[in-house]
């Protein structure tokens, strides 16, 4: 995979995933980077994990495998857009 493509792909989850939080939150993003901590930085809870999960898999015609997710996935966008790579 060449470099332009992998940035497209980053860009295309990281869009996704700000798309799913917009859906689930429904608050303003427009401040979110890959740094964003989901939890501290977006008060996200359990109940809105489990939205942003089925937001994704819907968006990202893909299926999140709850063995393979871990809390250090779900800490920042980054992370989960890394697992969200590493699992497509």
């Amino acid at each position: 995979m060449t470099v332009t493509v992998a940035t497209a792909e980053r860009q295309e989850i990281f869009d996704a995933i700000v798309s799913a939080l917009d859906e689930v939150l429904r608050q303003d993003l427009s401040g979110v980077t890959e740094q964003t901590r989901l939890f501290d930085d977006l008060n996200l809870d359990s109940t809105g994990v489990l939205g942003l999960l089925m937001a994704l898999e819907d968006a990202l015609d893909m299926q999140v495998d709850p063995e393979s997710l871990e809390q250090r996935h779900l800490e920042s966008v980054g992370a989960l857009a890394s697992f969200i790579a590493e699992s497509r």
